[in-house]
């Protein structure tokens, strides 16, 4: 009878040579957290709207709007108030749009050829200027047309031409994503991929330079004819060039079924969506995004009021499901986005910094907490420090920990 050692060894061998397959491919699809910060929101402006100060623009109107509504979002506030709004004022001097998308697809509607061609010549030269003066967003992009086949040659050329007059005029793109709409099949995400290998190629750029987000607006996204959750398969399909997946509020909601005054991000058919989404890029590095609202906080009063209390309320419900960014239409907007972001972070500050200084020193407590959720704590602080809802020298006193250390423990390399 061999050994206890012995057949461990040969065990190990054989499961070794066995599962070599499977290991590799855990490792290739689910790399873990993509490295680097995630935009709390992706603000979409139509894209003939654009110029190289609408980033400073947004953030001179919504510090406008805290000024003449002030009252009120003290009031969506409460007690919170005097702590927020100073945070949410020095982030709209300091950095108003976190993430940019100059949109060429429902935002910029229908126009002619031509009309569209000069957009694109515009709004690329425009993004150009703003990256030399340094006062673009840490990420931005276009939303062009989708690859169904009425839009498809407009989308490619949008894409195409928008790419080659940023480069000509001096661009960069570092910081460079566009997102690819009403996606319906795991072909269209091969497609794009093979779209931005041809740019790269015909443009001297690294390969895998160029990414993209897929848009999950349709239900085919979700659930395809052959009853499988086709949005898994989409993230899989493009070698790593998938980054994102935005959930489109209304087109999905309309697709669906929903009556017009019922659409919403959570609405069950929404809540349903996401869900799936979730799942499908959990431990695959691609990130998620909550859609829009469409109630905006322009008008009179009671208008301002519903629309920062319902946005307030929506984001909150949002990072609390996991969904750490969403859509942005209106400079009013930024004020309650920021706010309920660092609510979120401030509130659960003191628990996980607790928690976390608990699993670290390994000492005892009312709650035990499994390596997962120690990751997920380190995730949830670091995410707080990256939006700038908390500060480098309190979450270091707190947990004893450096931020580059949180960083390590809350978004791991898959080996």
């Amino acid at each position: 009878m061999p050994g206890v050692e012995d057949l461990v060894a040969e065990l190990t061998r054989e499961l070794d040579d066995r599962l070599a397959e499977d290991d590799d491919a855990l490792v290739a699809r689910f790399p873990g957290e993509r490295p680097g910060r995630q935009p709390v929101h992706t603000v979409y402006v139509p894209a003939d709207r654009y110029d190289a100060d609408l980033t400073a623009r947004w953030g001179e109107r919504a510090r406008q709007a805290m000024t003449t509504s002030g009252d009120i979002l003290r009031a969506c506030l409460g007690d919170a108030a005097e702590d927020l709004l100073p945070l949410v004022e020095d982030k709209l001097d300091r950095e108003p749009v976190e993430d940019l998308r100059l949109d060429f697809e429902d935002g910029y509607g229908a126009r002619p050829e031509h009309v569209e061609d000069d957009d694109v010549r515009r709004a690329a030269g425009a993004l150009a200027v703003s990256q030399a003066a340094g006062t673009h967003p840490p990420s931005y992009g276009i939303r062009f047309r989708s690859f169904e086949r009425p839009t498809r040659r407009r989308g490619v050329a949008t894409l195409v031409a928008f790419v080659g007059h940023l480069l000509e005029a001096g661009g960069t793109l570092d910081g460079f994503v566009v997102t690819l709409p009403k996606v319906t099949s795991v072909a269209q995400v091969e497609a794009m991929a093979l779209v931005c290998a041809q740019l790269e190629s015909a443009h001297g750029l690294r390969d895998g330079q160029l990414h993209f987000e897929v848009q999950v607006e349709t239900p085919q996204s979700i659930l395809g004819p052959d009853g499988t959750a086709l949005v898994a398969r989409m993230i899989h399909a493009a070698a790593g060039r998938v980054v994102g997946l935005h959930y489109g509020t209304y087109d999905y909601s309309a697709f669906c079924g929903i009556a017009a005054p019922y659409q919403s991000l959570e609405h069950p058919v929404a809540d349903h969506a996401k869900a799936v989404m979730q799942a499908a890029a959990a431990g695959t590095g691609v990130r998620l995004s909550d859609g829009s609202t469409n109630i905006l906080p322009v008008g009179d009063d009671e208008q301002v009021r519903r629309g920062w209390a319902l946005h307030l309320r929506l984001v909150r419900r949002s990072l609390e499901r996991g969904f750490y960014q969403g859509w942005d239409l209106h400079p009013a907007q930024l004020p309650t986005r920021y706010a309920a972001t660092f609510a979120f972070y401030r509130d659960g500050f003191a628990d996980a910094a607790e928690r976390l200084r608990r699993y670290v020193d390994r000492s005892e407590g009312s709650i035990l907490d499994e390596p997962a959720t120690a990751r997920a704590l380190a995730d949830f602080l670091v995410r707080g420090l990256e939006c700038g809802a908390l500060r480098d020298d309190d979450t270091g006193r707190a947990v004893g920990m450096t931020a580059a250390d949180l960083s390590t423990l809350a978004r791991p390399v898959r080996a």
